[in-house]
């Protein structure tokens, strides 16, 4: 049966097809028959607890510089289709907090993937503190006592925003790094929450692994190398990708938290490891489903939409 699929999402038009996981889901969907519509989380409007979205039809190909054709723009009432992808790229901020608020009141009568409360309630980097065992040791604070005891307990730090996204604002800090009271200064300046710290893993230069886990289960993966001269292994920050097999470590995560994500309606999920090391949990729009069948592995979008077909009965 031909499902109504619609995408909330960055720009279409915009995305950079090679590396574009939403891009990829967009693709399979189309290959089986399903149609497409687009729109942005700023299009969302409620009335009277009515969601309704202006969006446009989309036709894709895999085809650099000439990869979708788009409708006029409509509004469609969002509950007249079958499954809305909630695909838009963090900063997650009040904005992507609404938006999954919005989606709720379609939510489960529409699918949403990944379900939009459990996405919320989940930020990548607090979801993955329910597994301290799992994880090199961290702190989630603000408090500048708090984060120099840590820094003397365990020496190298990571320090990045607990809501930031694709390696933007990580330092590492070195136990007797003099720039520590001017990061510091910095993180206190540019935002109110607490920040992410953990014991800095040297492990790292040789890769961040990306796991893709579909409604709970290990599917494939891809090794993330830091550029020289970088900790941060992100593929838009200068990251080289490699093909990569999972470690009986990465397995034993991956069953551990794979019934918990199952649970909460988070189909698509994509884990970081770093030497047996699990550091985040990506939900909000996780990324890895081409680089990884570039490189010679599956094509993750199938067992994705195998996925949500399931849920849709």
């Amino acid at each position: 049966m031909a499902l109504k699929i619609a995408v909330q999402m960055d720009p279409i038009e915009k995305i950079k097809i090679a590396g574009d996981s939403t891009f990829a889901l967009m693709l399979e969907a189309q290959a089986r028959g399903h149609s497409l519509h687009v729109y942005g989380a700023e299009d969302l409007t409620l009335c009277d607890n009515h969601l309704t979205a202006r969006m446009r039809s989309a036709h894709v190909r895999d085809v650099v510089g000439d990869h979708v054709t788009l409708g006029g723009s409509e509004r469609f009432d969002v509950s007249a289709f079958d499954v809305v992808l909630m695909r838009q790229d963090p900063p997650f901020d009040l904005a992507y907090i609404t938006a999954s608020h919005l989606l709720e009141r379609v939510h489960p009568r529409t699918l949403v993937v990944n379900d939009p409360a459990h996405v919320r309630n989940a930020p990548e980097k607090i979801l993955v503190t329910e597994f301290p065992d799992l994880m090199p040791p961290t702190l989630i604070s603000r408090d500048r006592a708090e984060i120099e005891a840590f820094r003397a307990e365990h020496g190298d730090l990571v320090m990045k925003p607990l809501y930031g996204n694709g390696g933007a604002g990580v330092f590492k800090v070195a136990r007797d790094d003099l720039n520590f009271n001017g990061f510091m200064d910095h993180f206190a300046g540019i935002a109110r929450e607490p920040w992410m710290i953990q014991r800095f893993l040297p492990a790292v230069h040789a890769g961040d692994k990306r796991i893709i886990l579909v409604d709970g289960v290990a599917m494939g993966g891809v090794n993330r190398v830091p550029a020289a001269g970088d900790i941060r292994s992100n593929l838009v920050r200068g990251g080289a990708a490699e093909s990569t097999d999972f470690t009986p470590r990465e397995r034993e995560i991956c069953e551990r938290i794979g019934p918990l994500l199952r649970e909460r309606g988070l189909i698509f999920v994509g884990i970081d490891v770093i030497d047996g090391n699990l550091t985040e949990i990506n939900v909000t729009s996780p990324t890895g489903i081409r680089a990884i069948k570039r490189l010679g592995g599956p094509d993750l979008a199938v067992p994705v939409w195998d996925a949500i077909e399931r849920r849709l009965g």
